[in-house]
């Protein structure tokens, strides 16, 4: 209790008071400017990457989101070095990591209808970013747990959301985080305030938020998951962007466009090719139920529709690869990596291909090239096995303690590797010991916490007994997962003995 009363006070210490630049208000501060510019910009790549990556087909689509959202960052109340990306995803979903690193998927770009629509998103991304939300969620994170904040960043070094390790972590929390009711109110506010200074005509944000409400009624849990999960739209929402336009109405100058012509020609490709994205993104769902034959099928349209897109290469070489046709499937990823060398999947899959074909220097250089894109506990898993076939167990140990907290099979499978390496070498970590006196006789109860059955246990006894040092070591087992035995030393004191100085430990193990 004095512990955590100790850290809550030296957080106090660390607290600053500062003028939040959109809304004016004082507010306490754990993270700095410096350390939000330093999150963002960390945390940015990696989260492209954890969402399909950087939208490569059609390149002129970001420079022209990105020139949209720079007239609305020339009107922020926070000067910071913003930019914008369009990601190579099907969901409808937007997001702002710190520091003003501000993504749109291409699926939202589909559901716009004019270049106001996109500014209000992106109005509204920006709010976010210059108000601190971000940053805030992390602070409650922060109070609620009673950590620092430099101490977090200090010790941090889609569907492999799941896998995603080290630092990369807290890029990954950031992006599935839900605002609360009070920041979207004011992202949505102080957004249209930004559209209309940037001279867009800000009744397109009732429209969006009109448009997302009928979508989100009429749409799958799985579409949802985007846009929606994070950013819900609501009727409140409609009705306050209604009376934030009208408050504004006798400030507005005459200009303000909402360009419909200029975004429906910038989204023309994009539109056009939409049959090859959707017969993509049903071929991803028909893999993950194992039904290979129709997903090639329908990737083959996808192909024959869009040639030059790398998502469709990838996901055929992932199912060559689940098959174990690891020849065709490293076709694919070479094909894949040509059109975008710099998305860590296509690396991940072959340097996977190349493990199973036997060529351990070049599936080396390919996972570590993934991880570097992103870190995940795949890679590192097999990174694992691949230093460990070469004997290098201290390499080996790395790798698996770097994926052994992930989900799934795989963080099962490294903490099974990372135990069997470890366990000789610490056996104490991985036995609790309760040591007793029952009847004069010392003993003690140890508990196997791994998932694997302990052949052998080599426990020590230690005492003081009437002022002599006594020990004796004895030998134990099987001990299988999750069980107890209960092991005497063999000493055995009367009730006119001085026992002090108790100790039983865990000397060896072997499975």
């Amino acid at each position: 209790m004095y512990r955590l009363l100790s850290l809550l006070l030296l957080n106090c210490l660390l607290i600053s008071c500062a003028v939040n630049p959109v809304t004016g208000k004082n507010e306490l501060s754990f993270v700095s400017d410096a350390q939000e510019l330093s999150i963002g910009s960390e945390q940015y790549l990696p989260s492209q990457q954890s969402q399909g990556g950087i939208y490569l087909v059609d390149p002129g689509l970001t420079r022209y989101v990105d020139q949209v959202g720079q007239r609305i960052a020339n009107v922020s109340d926070r000067q910071l070095p913003y930019e914008f990306v369009v990601l190579n995803n099907s969901q409808p979903n937007a997001w702002a990591l710190p520091g003003g690193k501000i993504a749109v998927n291409r699926g939202l770009l589909l559901e716009l209808d004019n270049e106001a629509e996109l500014a209000a998103v992106l109005s509204h991304e920006v709010v976010h970013a210059a108000a601190k939300h971000g940053a805030k969620s992390m602070q409650r994170g922060l109070i609620l747990q009673g950590v620092l904040l430099a101490t977090t960043i200090g010790a941090s070094n889609s569907d492999y959301g799941n896998y995603i390790v080290g630092g990369a972590q807290l890029g990954a929390q950031l992006l599935t985080q839900r605002y609360g009711r009070t920041a979207e109110l004011e992202s949505d506010s102080y957004g249209i305030q930004y559209m209309a200074a940037a001279g867009y005509d800000p009744s397109a944000a009732i429209t969006l938020q009109q448009t997302f409400v009928e979508l989100s009624a009429g749409k799958d849990s799985s579409w949802l998951t985007g846009l929606f999960s994070s950013h819900p739209p609501s009727q409140e929402r409609v009705d306050a962007n209604r009376a934030s336009v009208s408050a504004l109405s006798p400030l507005l100058r005459g200009d303000l466009e909402l360009g419909r012509e200029r975004y429906q020609k910038q989204i023309a490709y994009l539109r056009q090719k939409q049959k090859a994205y959707s017969a993509f993104d049903k071929a991803d769902t028909l893999k993950k139920n194992n039904e290979f034959g129709s997903a090639l099928r329908h990737l083959d349209r996808a192909v024959e529709e869009e040639p030059g897109e790398a998502r469709f290469y990838g996901l055929r070489a992932d199912i060559h690869l689940e098959k174990e046709q690891y020849r065709p499937a490293n076709i694919y990823y070479n094909r894949a990596l040509e059109l975008d060398p710099k998305y860590f999947a296509y690396y991940l899959g072959r340097g996977l291909s190349m493990a199973r074909l036997g060529q351990a220097e070049n599936a080396k250089r390919d996972l570590e090239r993934s991880n570097e894109l992103l870190p995940t506990a795949i890679a590192m898993n097999e990174l694992g096995q691949l230093s460990l076939a070469e004997g290098d167990t201290t390499g080996a140990k790395n790798y698996f303690q770097s994926a052994m907290n992930a989900g799934g099979e795989t963080g099962a499978a490294a903490r099974d590797a990372f135990t069997r390496l470890d366990l000789p070498d610490n056996p104490a970590h991985y036995i609790e010991v309760a040591p007793f006196l029952s009847k004069g006789r010392l003993a003690a109860t140890l508990t196997n916490r791994t998932g694997l059955t302990i052949a052998r246990l080599d426990v020590t006894f230690a005492a003081n007994a009437n002022g002599e040092n006594i020990q004796r070591s004895v030998s134990l087992g099987p001990l299988g997962a999750g069980q107890s035995i209960q092991a005497s030393s063999g000493f055995r004191f009367s009730e006119t003995d001085t026992v002090t100085n108790l100790r039983v430990v865990v000397t060896g193990a072997m499975l």
